[in-house]
């Protein structure tokens, strides 16, 4: 098996989600007591259930995708990228639920 190396952005972007963790735990509680309220609805209820639901999602997406974006924003066009790619493959393994569209 060949060793996956690391983006030179890997130790970064890990502090940046710790940080996230850390910033945003009110979110992600909330994320994890929506799923659950999801998962529990009865039939007539689950359509709002998972709209409410969704709303938490979208909210941690945004947040993900500022603190991606503010660091990002300093860097040149071509580290940018490398950065943006090494963020996403890290948010969706941590909060798969609140990467959308990053």
């Amino acid at each position: 098996m060949i060793p996956r190396r690391h983006s030179r952005f890997h130790d970064l972007v890990q502090r940046q989600l710790d940080l996230f963790a850390a910033e945003e735990a009110e979110l992600i509680e909330e994320a994890e007591e929506a799923e659950r309220a999801y998962d529990r609805a009865e039939r007539e209820d689950a359509e709002e259930a998972y709209g409410d639901f969704q709303l938490v999602l979208e909210a941690g997406a945004e947040r993900l995708a500022e603190l991606r974006d503010t660091y990002a924003a300093t860097l040149d066009e071509d580290a940018a990228g490398e950065y943006e790619q090494a963020f996403r493959r890290a948010a969706v393994r941590r909060y798969p639920g609140f990467v959308g569209d990053l």
